[in-house]
């Protein structure tokens, strides 16, 4: 068994590195759609936040709230492409799952009579979906999401 794992993972290297991409080529700037989010990093390592509008061999253009911005090439680091966060779906996720575990609790708790009033197994089951449902969406939009996809890196000079 070792051995044709061993063969799995011998034979998966080429496809492994055909896979990879040149960051350092511009050429990869050509995929960019008018449009799109991105980030230019310069030299002196300042972002450039905006919206791609334009490629050229010689430079790259974004629009900003200032206008439009152009980045010579022999001045660009990297750019990265702007992922879309998923804030509200996390949170509207956390707050569905929170719920459904909370009212399970709470209904599997059984009845109780107590101090100050009588309590149902449907009163602790809402109770639970409530509580449960708060905590989960609190913990859905705290969850990390967005980010980049590095596009294109300048090669080491």
């Amino acid at each position: 068994m070792r051995i044709k794992l061993l063969l799995i993972c011998l034979l998966a290297i080429p496809w492994v590195s055909i896979a990879q991409t040149n960051s350092t080529s511009w050429t990869n700037l050509n995929g960019l759609v008018v449009g799109q989010r991105i980030q230019i990093v310069d030299t002196s390592s300042k972002t450039h936040n905006g919206v791609f509008a334009s490629l050229s061999d010689e430079a790259i253009s974004i629009k900003t709230s200032k206008g439009e911005e152009s980045v010579l090439k022999p001045n660009v680091r990297a750019v990265k492409l702007v992922k879309s966060s998923h804030r509200t779906r996390n949170t509207l996720i956390g707050l569905g799952v929170g719920a459904g575990v909370g009212a399970a609790i709470g209904a599997a708790t059984g009845e109780s009579e107590g101090f100050p009033i009588d309590i149902t197994r449907g009163m602790k089951a809402g109770v639970g979906a409530v509580l449960g449902g708060v905590g989960g969406a609190v913990v859905g939009a705290l969850l990390p999401s967005g980010g980049f996809t590095i596009i294109y890196t300048a090669s080491p000079q």
